[in-house]
């Protein structure tokens, strides 16, 4: 069935719209504590609630190094002022990376990282008063890695449901390589550390590697089956990873799929017997576990697999195909799935996304979240891409410009998928040019 696009002239008929179908959209109209300070403890501190995420630009040098665009990107993040960039997925190992321009961190190019996040930090500083915290996310692509630009996927466990036919291209990854990929983390973080991140995210979200063992309930070892084994191989990327960076301030972290959409036993965050119903059994216990061990200040939580069902993680008027569902149905379910899974976590900061379909009201939407103690801080991914001004703007005038903001079109995932430098197609025609 398809919806009528956003069209909502009032945050008072965007609300309205929302409890009519039932859809926990907690809205509020006085936005000031997105402006407040938060304490991730530590002595690390952001200066406001707004975190800009990882969208990655496919415009990194064929070696991996960040090129002439994501220069560009992180000085337009950086002016804008968000207390915490989460930097871009950055490839542990060449045959992980998603695209042929994916960045990849080496010895070799680790000093133009450091002048990226040198930059940023001179920039935000210079015209905000204050330097962001800046987290690099470390990736293996798995079954999305496409190194030379066509699909090489490396899969932990078959389901059909994800692989298009011929079936032999997708391989399964063994455990012995497994072991290889989790030793890459060490030195990734290392030269993470090196290049002026103050932190790293070991990366579980959106059907990659480490997301997609998290499910695997079918395959047979060490690294699949129960609940231990199918979190083996996330938790020995974290053990790598601090031994990598080391004792001091540098932090681990991770963005994690609390809820991939799918029925047991393909899916995390749902359980047998209840088909495509979240349960955050497992999600809660593994943010507690990687609490515990490393020390995690905060988790960035996301769910969905933006491949195949892009309707989930990012709700929007006009796609690849109609969704099932109201995109504020889809919204919905993102924050009501985060408020459960903060509720799990306690007192550990959580990292909100899923706000951009708001347009307007998005920041609206992310003020009535923390307010209700449902998470601490809101991400946003396409709107970053789109209106990085939006922050200047909302402090300054007390809104947003709804003529700037990002228009849920998906474009700006089309250029990703085709491996072409992708931003924003409507608002940022310096990246787009077609």
């Amino acid at each position: 069935m398809e919806h009528r696009t956003f069209h909502y002239a009032s945050l008072e008929e965007a609300a309205a719209e929302a409890k009519r179908l039932g859809a926990f959209v907690p809205l509020e109209a006085d936005t000031s504590v997105l402006f407040t300070p938060l304490d991730l403890g530590g002595g690390r501190a952001l200066a406001n609630r707004f975190a800009f995420q990882p969208m990655e630009g496919t415009d990194g040098t064929p070696e991996g190094a960040p090129g002439e665009l994501t220069e560009r990107r992180y000085r337009r993040f950086a002016s804008a002022g968000p207390g915490l960039i989460w930097f871009e997925a950055v490839a542990t190992v060449p045959e992980g990376r998603a695209s042929a321009h994916q960045l990849y961190l080496t010895e070799k190019n680790v000093d133009a990282f450091a002048r990226l996040t040198d930059e940023i930090r001179r920039i935000c500083l210079r015209r905000n008063g204050f330097a962001p915290l800046i987290v690099m996310q470390a990736t293996n692509s798995g079954r999305y890695s496409k190194p030379r630009g066509v699909p090489e996927p490396m899969i932990a466990y078959h389901y059909g449901h994800l692989e298009i036919p011929p079936l032999d291209q997708c391989r399964v990854v063994t455990d012995e390589e497994l072991g290889r990929f989790e030793e890459a983390y060490e030195k990734t973080a290392a030269l993470c550390r090196k290049a002026g991140f103050d932190g790293m995210d070991v990366k579980a979200c959106h059907r990659y590697l480490c997301c997609e063992l998290l499910s695997a309930f079918t395959r047979p070892g060490k690294y699949g089956g129960s609940y231990e084994n199918r979190t083996r191989f996330l938790k020995n990327c974290f053990r790598a990873a601090r031994a990598g960076a080391g004792d001091g301030d540098f932090f681990l972290t991770t963005r994690l799929n609390v809820y991939d959409g799918y029925p047991y036993p393909y899916g995390f965050g749902t359980a047998e017997g209840k088909g495509t119903a979240f349960d955050p059994a497992e999600p809660v216990r593994l943010i507690g576990e990687l609490r515990a061990e490393f020390g995690i200040p905060l988790v960035n939580i996301t769910m969905g697999n933006p491949y195949r069902e892009p309707h989930i993680n990012r709700p929007y008027d006009h796609g690849g195909y109609v969704p099932p569902e109201h995109p504020l149905e889809g919204v919905g379910r993102i924050m009501e799935n985060t408020a459960l899974v903060k509720k799990g976590v306690g007192d550990l900061k959580v990292l909100g996304s899923g706000y951009s379909y708001l347009r307007q009201f998005s920041p609206c939407l992310a003020a009535g979240m923390i307010r209700q103690g449902a998470c601490d801080l809101a991400g946003f991914g396409r709107m970053a891409f789109a209106y990085p001004e939006m922050i200047h703007d909302l402090r300054e005038n007390g809104k947003i410009d709804a003529a700037a903001c990002c228009v849920a079109c998906g474009g700006c995932a089309a250029l990703l998928r085709k491996g072409t430098p992708a931003g924003c197609i409507v608002r940022d025609r310096e990246v787009y040019r077609p």
